[in-house]
């Protein structure tokens, strides 16, 4: 990751705008730049009915609209949809719709009879109110980009977690997927540390139980960071680090960029042979969900520097890659 210039010129032709999701992230990322975030009220009509106003002028601006998609989903999206078309109602120059973390990206195809594709929909919707370009780090699915009609940036946090496990110096050690769907993934943290990749063989039985019925890979031994994009009641993670300890895993650490931690998550983390959840602050964590077990890092460098680029009409690719250990994320 590169160093953030501070571009001294913009005259406050770039307005940050945060949701209620994340604002945190948001005052984090408008430090980094050198710049304050807008002034927006967010309000509530008795009956419930999201209320926003832009008190700042952004006629002509370049308007980044900071606003993760997570617990209250419905809320949190709303929110980004109602400010994204108060954005476009004051002729703002151009709306880019900052989401840490797309919801609703778990429904990115019809794996089932009659069920919806909501992560279309949420794209659909997104463009509709008014967006003119989306940035968003580590989708569920990589082709959820091709939902929408207009430019997504889409960046990865393996520049910021990668860098916290290379610090540790972990001996004997093996990255290892929950899913088959997460080999990618997987294969280039494995590339990043130099070590070798393992894979929970699974069984789905519904979207909070899973069954893990083979290892493949050794892990007998081995220290283990077991990858995902996100966890949610912790299930699949937790059943995958039984199963990685029966097979003679040593210390296991999971590293997931999305911590949504719904429902019981937390007591089954606790509970479990995890030692460390490592996880970035593209969702914020509530005081309950602060326990000893989990790190939390932070993306603002990575989400200010791309903002700062995108503002600026230079070239994000250098984010993709981690150009000095040929990595690609």
């Amino acid at each position: 990751m590169t160093k953030i210039r501070i571009h001294k010129k913009n005259n406050g032709s770039m307005v940050l705008l945060t949701g209620g999701a994340n604002p945190a992230l948001g005052q984090e990322i408008a430090k980094l730049l050198g710049i304050r975030t807008g002034n927006v009220t967010l309000g509530r009509f008795p009956e419930g009915e999201i209320q926003v106003q832009i008190h700042d002028n952004i006629r002509g601006k370049d308007v980044f609209i900071i606003q993760p998609t997570c617990t209250p989903p419905n809320e949190s999206l709303m929110e980004l949809l109602i400010l994204i078309d108060a954005a476009r109602r004051a002729s703002a120059k151009r709306i880019t719709a900052v989401l840490p973390f797309f919801g609703y990206a778990r429904q990115d195809r019809k794996d089932r009879p009659r069920v919806p594709i909501t992560a279309k929909l949420v794209a659909n919707l997104i463009v509709s109110a008014g967006a003119n370009r989306v940035l968003t780090v580590d989708l569920h699915a990589g082709q959820i980009q091709g939902f929408f009609d207009i430019p997504v940036d889409h960046l990865y946090s393996i520049a910021v977690l990668g860098a916290y496990f290379k610090k540790k110096k972990l001996k004997n050690l093996v990255v290892v997927s929950p899913d088959v769907g997460g080999i990618k993934m997987a294969r280039g943290y494995a590339k990043l540390f130099g070590c070798d990749l393992a894979v929970v063989d699974k069984r789905r039985e519904s979207a909070s139980t899973t069954h893990v019925m083979h290892i493949i890979g050794s892990v007998a031994g081995k220290n283990v960071v077991l990858l995902d994009d996100l966890i949610s009641t912790g299930g699949s993670i937790v059943e995958a680090a039984k199963a990685l300890k029966a097979h003679g895993a040593k210390d296991i650490y999971a590293c997931i960029v999305h911590p949504v931690l719904a429902g019981s998550a937390i007591e089954r983390i606790k509970n479990s042979p995890i030692k460390e959840l490592i996880v970035t602050n593209s969702i914020p964590l509530t005081k309950e969900k602060r326990i000893s077990k989990i790190t939390q890092l932070s993306i603002a460098p990575l989400l200010a520097d791309a903002i700062w680029r995108i503002h600026n009409d230079v070239s994000i690719s250098t984010l993709f890659f981690n150009n000095e250990l040929g990595v690609e994320a």
